[in-house]
């Protein structure tokens, strides 16, 4: 198995740039972030070429934070503000040579946000094709998300073949999939061919995949015998200093050969 080390929550007390290479210097095969929008793109690149590690993905901006925004896409009258998010993300992407986008739907409900987010995403697809990017959609549990636009894979798939373009695929989160619907293996099996990314954090608590309900050593075999080869995304929240939580690694590692 090999893992990607989400820096949204790993090692977020440092910049971004040094995150890098500390998941690097710490065994990981890959970086994914949230919003590297605060460091400049010569930065980034610096590290990454420094340490050879690719960086897999990164979000759009959420929006006005002070406001409690949690992203734009399905945001009818935001239209404008999403789309330069979209941008944005696009460029910081392909300057960075970083497969994957995360386009955020944000706080809606209705056939009109509905409608809004498919058009975004078009949008999002013929810009990002023409950089060989894909664009992924990640359901929320209602949990930690309450009244965000996308919670579940099934609507997430009606969203899929509603925009009806190749390179929009299925951010799978084992932690939100859990807490929605559960029968993780089975989902996987079903929905791997629309799936962009896979990520994983304990159950309940979002810790380190070494405890809660979940049993990481089947999810992850689960996973290697579907075919599938890219890193996972540790997009767990560490207590503590992130090193500490890093004893998972080679455990489920071996555990899942």
């Amino acid at each position: 198995m090999k893992f990607s080390a989400n820096l949204g929550f790993l090692w977020n007390d440092r910049t971004l740039p040094e995150a890098i290479r500390c998941a690097k210097a710490e065994g990981f095969e890959a970086v994914e972030c949230h919003w590297p929008y605060d460091f400049e793109i010569k930065d980034i690149s610096e590290a990454l070429a420094e340490t050879g590690l690719p960086m897999l993905g990164l979000n759009t901006r959420r929006g006005d934070t002070s406001k409690g925004e949690n992203g734009l896409s399905a945001l009818v009258g935001r239209e404008v503000d999403a789309r330069a998010a979209i941008d944005e993300a696009i460029t910081y992407a392909a300057a960075l040579n970083v497969p994957n986008v995360h386009v955020m739907a944000g706080f809606a409900q209705g056939a009109q946000a509905q409608q809004c987010f498919v058009e975004n995403l078009q949008y999002a697809c013929e810009n990002a094709a023409q950089h060989n990017i894909t664009i992924l959609i990640e359901p929320l549990n209602a949990y930690d998300a309450p009244d965000y636009f996308l919670s579940t894979t099934e609507h997430a798939k009606q969203i899929i073949a509603a925009v009806d373009r190749a390179n929009l695929k299925l951010m799978f989160d084992c932690y939100h999939v859990q807490l929605m619907e559960g029968d993780i293996g089975h989902r996987l099996k079903a929905l791997l061919p629309m799936i962009g990314h896979i990520q994983f954090a304990s159950v309940p608590d979002r810790g380190a995949p070494d405890n809660g309900e979940l049993n990481y050593a089947h999810v992850f075999s689960v996973i290697r015998d579907l075919g599938y080869t890219a890193p996972l995304g540790a997009e767990y929240k560490p207590i503590g200093d992130t090193r500490d939580t890093l004893g998972w690694m080679e455990t489920l590692r071996m555990k899942a050969t």
